[in-house]
């Protein structure tokens, strides 16, 4: 084994913009799956009152991430470099996409449709300048010792784009066949990127020695992306006759059910993963920013089950992930009451020092 000496992120639970945490966008996204899955189940005032608070989650970490952009380049421009946390600028885009595909299931079409374009180009700039400014523009190698969970966050960026896209077809025919050509584009991109981020974090936890502390729970995302590519498969397979849907329908149907497998497989090994790293190496279990990337993914797991059951008429899979929708909602609570409370906790403490 090849030692290595990866800094870790550290835990940032606070919202200055300064120490703003670039993934902190998770938890827009973990809010806003949970709405989906709700209007899903057809618990509409849960899932209203979740939208809203996906909006206003996301309305204030906007703020709070141009006055970083304006006031704290140097901080921002920091993490852009850092491979430990420069994917994880991605979620910005998935959480957008996330609100888009809340909005337009309850209705509200026309801002929906404007988060998916400023989601969709933010995707394609952060796509080449983030890999090329973490990882391809330093100079140490190898890269392959900086690869981590985080990266998954790439892949869940481009199929949010493909849901969007897919969601919003029915409500613009006029360019139905142009949101079939994202849809289809950004699902595969999003798979190619899976295999490839896979091998490079599958190679540096077999080639350098791994500290308890670094299975961090943006690991969870692994799961995550795989789910919301099952998602974005499902939302693919319903749309609309066009030549790019008509073209991959059948392989992305079935591909959709081997993602489906795969992530179910996964979260045994996630779980048992948490209980060596709290349990048998005593990591100690406080709130950070990140905990929202294992919040997301749960809630996706149990929206995957949802579409993939309806779209391939599956009911014991639609039924897991009706039943699973309860796990996902236990964990947000769990995990936003930690949040207040270490924001909280925070915040009575900075007086003391003034």
């Amino acid at each position: 084994m090849i030692s290595t000496s990866v800094p870790l992120s550290p835990r940032r639970a606070g919202l200055s913009p300064a120490q703003l945490s670039p993934g902190y966008f998770a938890l827009v996204m973990a809010t806003g799956i949970l709405s989906i899955g709700c209007q899903l189940r057809g618990w509409t005032p849960v899932a209203q009152t979740l939208l809203v608070l996906t909006a206003a989650e996301y309305t204030l970490l906007v703020v709070l991430t141009a006055w970083r952009f304006f006031a704290h380049r140097r901080e921002l421009a920091a993490d852009v470099h850092d491979t430990r946390k420069a994917f994880l600028f991605f979620t910005f885009v998935a959480g957008t996409n996330v609100l888009a595909v809340g909005l337009a299931g309850q209705g509200h079409v026309l801002p929906g449709t404007v988060l998916l374009v400023v989601a969709a180009l933010t995707w394609v700039v952060l796509g080449y300048t983030i890999p090329w400014a973490a990882v391809l523009g330093r100079s140490e190698r190898p890269v392959v010792a900086a690869a981590n969970g985080t990266w998954f966050v790439w892949v869940v960026a481009s199929q949010s784009v493909a849901v969007a896209a897919a969601t919003l077809e029915p409500h613009y025919p006029g360019v139905h066949q142009g949101l079939a050509v994202v849809a289809v584009f950004s699902w595969s991109v999003g798979c190619v990127l899976y295999a490839a981020s896979a091998i490079f974090v599958s190679l540096r936890l077999m080639l350098y020695v791994l500290e308890p502390r670094e299975l961090d729970p943006p690991y969870w995302v692994s799961m995550g992306a795989l789910a919301i590519t099952v998602v974005a498969g499902a939302r693919i397979v319903e749309m609309e006759s066009a030549p790019m849907v008509d073209a991959v329908r059948g392989l992305v149907a079935g591909m959709s059910v081997v993602f489906w497998c795969f992530a179910t497989w996964l979260i045994p090994v996630l779980i048992a993963v948490g209980v060596w790293r709290h349990y048998i190496h005593r990591v100690p279990l406080t709130y950070e920013p990140t905990w929202w990337s294992i919040v997301f993914p749960l809630g996706m797991y149990a929206v995957a089950g949802i579409y993939l059951g309806h779209a391939d008429d599956l009911p014991i899979v639609e039924w897991i992930g009706q039943t699973w929708l309860y796990v996902a909602l236990t964990a947000w609570t769990l995990v936003f009451t930690a949040m207040l409370r270490a924001l909280l906790t925070r915040g009575s403490r900075e007086p003391e020092r003034a």
